[in-house]
């Protein structure tokens, strides 16, 4: 379906205080999201199809989702461009060092 058919209503992300733990760690248990949030941890937001993954398109929207119903991540609708960004500040706030603690590790791996 082309961009301009699809629901153009911008995507849920959750408040602050319903960042949930168990959430969060779900979501950082695949190695293609991991990937996505360690690229953001470290550098500024990008746009969906930049990430350096080997996926599918619709599989990215379905790691995109997870990640973002987690509160994770923000996105925002600029033209035809879909901009992704880590809610760092967000996170810290609600789990302080938790990501940066799994990004280390990961990297470590």
């Amino acid at each position: 379906m082309a961009r301009s058919q699809r629901n153009t209503a911008p995507p849920r992300h959750p408040d602050v205080a319903e960042l949930d733990l168990l959430d969060i760690l779900h979501a950082l248990s695949d190695r293609t999201r991991m990937t996505i949030v360690r690229t953001l941890w470290t550098g500024p937001e990008r746009v969906c199809g930049t990430f350096p993954v080997d996926v599918a398109p619709s599989t990215l929207s379905h790691h995109f989702r997870v990640l973002r119903e987690a509160g994770l991540i923000h996105q925002r609708d600029e033209g035809t461009k879909r901009w992704t960004s880590l809610r760092r500040n967000d996170i810290e706030a609600r789990f302080p060092g938790l990501v940066g603690h799994i990004v280390d590790a990961f990297e470590r791996a």
